[in-house]
C-alpha cells in the first residue's frame, strides 16, 4: 500500500501540491472563530455535586452577588487607610457604577480587611458569560477606569478576581505562543541545519508544516463547534508544540530513509517510492499509537481534556498524510538538491559511534537491559511524592501579573479562603417551606468542621424552599487542604441535613474536589485504554503477540521515570506545593504515544535487519547502527520543541514541557536506543511469536522474500529501472 502511495505521488507531484494549497485555503478561509474558555467549572459534567449547586444558586437565588472582578485598595506608602481614603473608595466605587460597562451588572463596596490596610469593591458580572472573552475585555476596561478614578489619591488600586485572572491568561497566552513559535522555529531550523548542512532542508519542513498547521487549525474549529467541545487558549500553545514536533519527527524519518536509498544507488523518484514503501508503515503506526491515544481523552470527564483529545488527533492525522503524501512530493519535485551545497549524501557514513553502540548491545544485551531498565525504575521512584495543584488561573499565569498579586494579597490580608467561599445550599425535597428554627444549629455544625474559619446562614429564597449558608475555609480555594476541608464540608452537610431536606456544596474548592475526583475516573479508564489500544497497533504492526507487552511495558516505565523526575525537580527542589493536576494525563499520552514512535521506528528496522537473515543480536546492532541517527535526531528536536514551553513563564506550560521533553529523551535516547533492542536481543526470535516477522520467506522461485510480502516494501527494483535500486543501504 505504502509503495503504490508513494509511487502516486511521485509520479504526480505538482498535482498533489496544488490539491494540498487548495484544501489549506479552502479550509482556513471557511473555518469558524472559537472564543476560549477558562471557567474551570465548564469543564465538569453536570452529574457533579459543585455544578449541581451552581444551577441550583442560579434558580434560587437568581440575583445572588457573586463577584467576577474585585477592585483591591491599600494606601501607597502601606499604613492604615485613613477616613479621607475611604471617602475616595466610596466615591470610586459609586463612579464605577455609572458607567455602566458591558458586562457589569452591579457594583458594590467590600468589607475592609481586620488590620484596617485594605478594602475592597466588588464587581458582579453576567453569570452566563463566566470565563468568556467578553468578561476579559471587561475586566480591561475596569482596570483602565479604576487606576484612572484613584489618580491624584493616595490610594494603590488593583485588580483581581475570575474576569481579571482571565484577562491576565489572555495576554500570558499569547505572549507564551509567541515565545514558544518562535523558540520551535529556531530549534528546527538550527538543528536540521547541523544534521543536513542544507538550509533547503532546514527550511523546508517548516514551511510545509506551516501549511498543515493552517488546515489542522481549521479543522480543530470545525470539530469544536460541531461537538460542542471546549475550547481553551493553552490548548494552541501545545497544539504548536506537536504539529511542528510530530511533523519535524516524520520528516526525519522519511529523509533519512531517502538519503539511504540515494546512497544505495536509487534513481532519485525511485529512492523516494522506496523511501516511503520502506518507511511508510512506521510512520502510519506511529501516527496511529499517537491518534489512538489522543482519542481516547474523549473517555475524560473533563471538557479540557475532552477536546485537547480530538484536536491533538486531528493535528497527527493532518501530520500523518502530510509525511506520507505532501513532503514527498515536494522532495521528489526539487530531488537531490534538496540536500545542496551539502555532498555528504552520496557516501555512506560509517556511523562510527551508533555503530559502536550496536556492538555494545550485540556482546552484552542482558547488562544494556538491565542498566537501562534500572535508570528507569530508580527515576521511577520519585512518583510516590506526587501531589496536584488545581488552580489553574495561577498555573496558567505568572505569579507577577495583577490578578494574581490581588489573589496572593487577599490571601494575607483576609481569611485564606475569603476570596472564594463555600456555599452549602439547604433545600427542601417536598417543595414546602424550610424549618428556619434549625438554621443555627445547622450553620453551627458546618462552622465545627475542621478546616472551616466560619459559617454562617446568608440567606433564604422567596419560597423559603433553600437556604444559603456562606462558609469561609481557612485555606485557599485551590490548596490540597481547601479541597480536604471541603470534603468533610459536604460529609458534615450530608449527614446532618434535617429530614425532608437535601444538601449540595458549591464554590470553587467543591469544584476542584470534583476536578480531583474527575481526574481519578481518567487515570481508570484513558490510561488503560490508550496503552491496550497502542498495544493493538504494535501487535498489528508487528505481527507478535510478545513484543507488544514488554514494548508497552518499557513505554509505562518511561511514563514512570518521566513523573518521578519531575516531581523531584518541581515539588522537591523548586518547592511547588504540588504539580498541575492534569499533568499526569497529558505526560502520559505524550510520553507512551509520541515515544512509542521511536521504539516502532527501532523495532521496524530491527525487523528489517532480521529479514536480511541477520540473528537476533547482529540485527539488533544493525539496527542501532542505521536507525540510532534518526531517532537520535528526531528525539532531540522534538525534546528540545517541547522544552519551548518553559518560555510560556507560567507554572502549567514549565511543568509540561519539562516533562514531555523529558519523557521525549527518555523515550528516544535510553528507551529506543538501548531497553527495546537489548530485550528483543535477548528474547530472539520468540519475540516474534507466534507468527515469523523476523524471518526470510521462501518465494516459488526459491529466493528469499520478507515475510510480510512486496507491500510492506520488500523489494526495491524498480519496475523500469532495474540495477542499482535493487541494493540494500
Amino acid at each position: 500500500m505504502f509503495r503504490r502511495i508513494g509511487s502516486g505521488v511521485v509520479r504526480h507531484p505538482v498535482w498533489t501540491i496544488v490539491a494540498w494549497l487548495i484544501a489549506a485555503v479552502a479550509i482556513v478561509a471557511t473555518a469558524p472563530s472559537l472564543p476560549s474558555n477558562s471557567d474551570e467549572s465548564s469543564f465538569l459534567p453536570k452529574s457533579y455535586e459543585s455544578i449541581k449547586a451552581a444551577d441550583l444558586q442560579a434558580k434560587a437565588f437568581p440575583s445572588a452577588f457573586t463577584p467576577s472582578a474585585i477592585a483591591l485598595y491599600q494606601r501607597s506608602d502601606g499604613g492604615k487607610l485613613t477616613a479621607a481614603d475611604q471617602k475616595d473608595v466610596a466615591r470610586i466605587t459609586t463612579e464605577l457604577g455609572k458607567k455602566h460597562i458591558d458586562q457589569v451588572q452591579k457594583v458594590v463596596p467590600g468589607p475592609p480587611s481586620k488590620d484596617g490596610r485594605y478594602t475592597m469593591t466588588l464587581v458582579q458580572m453576567d453569570s452566563k458569560n463566566a470565563g468568556q472573552p467578553a468578561q476579559a475585555d471587561a475586566a480591561k476596561v475596569l482596570r483602565d477606569d479604576v487606576k484612572q478614578l484613584a489618580k491624584g489619591t493616595d490610594l494603590d488600586v488593583k485588580l483581581g478576581g475570575s474576569a481579571a485572572q482571565a484577562l491576565d491568561q489572555q495576554d500570558s497566552s499569547q505572549r507564551g505562543e509567541a515565545l514558544i513559535g518562535i523558540g520551535t522555529f529556531l530549534i528546527i531550523l538550527v538543528t536540521l541545519l547541523i544534521i543536513f548542512r542544507a538550509p533547503i532542508l532546514a527550511v523546508l519542513p517548516l514551511v510545509l508544516i506551516g501549511v498543515v498547521a493552517s488546515i489542522a487549525n481549521g479543522l480543530i474549529a470545525y470539530a469544536t463547534k460541531l461537538f460542542g467541545l471546549q475550547a481553551n487558549s493553552s490548548v494552541s500553545s501545545i497544539l504548536i508544540v506537536v504539529l511542528f514536533g510530530v511533523g519535524t519527527d516524520y520528516f526525519l524519518f522519511l529523509m533519512f530513509r531517502y538519503r539511504e536509498r540515494l546512497r544505495a544507488g536509487d534513481e532519485p523518484k525511485q529512492a523516494m517510492i522506496n523511501a516511503v514503501a520502506r518507511v511508510g508503515e512506521a510512520i502510519a503506526s506511529a501516527a496511529g499509537a499517537v491518534i489512538i491515544a489522543f482519542l481516547a481523552l474523549v473517555l475524560s470527564t473533563l471538557g479540557f481534556l475532552k477536546q485537547m483529545g480530538p484536536a491533538l488527533a486531528i493535528s497527527v492525522t493532518v501530520t500523518l498524510i502530510a509525511g506520507l503524501t505532501l513532503i514527498p512530493a515536494v522532495v521528489s519535485l526539487i530531488g537531490p538538491k534538496v540536500f545542496w551545497p551539502s555532498k555528504s549524501w552520496q557516501q555512506e557514513p560509517q556511523n562510527a559511534r551508533f555503530a559502536a553502540l550496536g556492538r555494545g548491545v550485540q556482546r552484552r544485551p542482558a547488562l544494556t537491559a538491565a542498566l537501562s531498565g534500572l535508570v528507569l525504575v530508580a527515576l521511577s521512584l520519585g512518583t510516590l511524592g506526587y501531589k496536584a495543584t488545581f488552580d489553574l488561573a495561577s498555573g496558567s499565569m505568572p505569579k507577577t501579573k495583577e490578578s494574581m498579586v490581588v489573589q496572593d494579597e487577599m490571601q494575607k490580608a483576609y481569611s485564606a479562603g475569603a476570596a472564594a467561599p463555600t456555599d452549602v445550599y439547604l433545600s427542601s425535597t417536598d417543595g414546602k417551606p424550610l424549618d428556619k428554627s434549625g438554621f443555627p444549629a445547622y450553620a453551627e455544625k458546618l462552622g465545627a468542621v475542621d478546616g472551616v474559619a466560619s459559617a454562617k446562614m446568608s440567606q433564604v429564597n422567596q419560597d423559603g424552599t433553600t437556604a444559603d449558608f456562606t462558609v469561609t475555609l481557612k485555606y485557599e480555594a485551590s490548596t490540597e487542604k481547601a479541597i480536604d476541608a471541603v470534603g468533610r464540608v459536604r460529609d458534615v452537610a450530608h449527614a446532618s441535613a434535617p429530614d425532608g431536606t437535601k444538601a449540595l456544596v458549591g464554590g470553587m474548592s467543591s469544584i476542584y474536589k470534583d476536578i480531583n475526583t474527575a481526574v481519578n475516573h481518567d487515570y481508570r479508564t484513558v490510561f488503560p485504554v490508550a496503552a491496550l489500544l497502542i498495544m493493538l497497533i504494535l501487535g498489528l504492526l508487528l505481527r507478535s503477540v510478545v513484543a507488544p507487552w514488554y514494548l508497552i511495558a518499557s513505554v509505562g516505565l518511561g511514563f514512570g521515570a518521566t513523573l518521578g523526575a519531575t516531581v523531584w525537580i518541581f515539588q522537591d527542589a523548586q518547592g511547588h506545593p504540588g504539580l498541575m493536576f492534569m499533568l499526569p494525563v497529558i505526560m502520559y499520552l505524550f510520553v507512551v504515544a509520541i515515544g512509542t514512535d521511536y521504539n516502532i521506528l527501532m523495532i521496524a528496522r530491527l525487523r528489517e535487519e532480521a529479514r536480511e537473515g541477520r540473528d537476533p543480536r547482529e540485527a539488533a546492532s544493525m539496527a542501532l547502527r542505521h536507525a540510532g541517527p534518526t531517532v537520535a535526531a528526531a528525539g532531540f528536536i522534538l525534546a528540545a520543541t517541547f522544552a519551548t514551553m518553559m518560555l510560556a513563564g507560567n507554572a502549567l506550560l514549565t511543568e509540561m514541557g519539562f516533562a514531555v521533553s523529558f519523557g521525549i529523551a527518555i523515550a528516544a535516547f535510553v528507551m529506543a536506543m538501548f531497553f527495546t533492542p537489548s530485550l528483543t536481543a535477548l528474547i530472539g526470535h520468540a519475540a516474534w511469536w507466534p507468527g515469523h516477522a523476523d524471518r526470510i520467506q521462501e518465494t516459488p522461485d526459491g529466493h528469499g522474500s520478507d515475510a510480510s510480502g512486496p507491500a510492506a516494501g520488500t523489494g526495491d527494483e524498480d519496475p523500469v529501472t532495474p540495477g542499482p535500486a535493487g541494493r540494500r543501504g
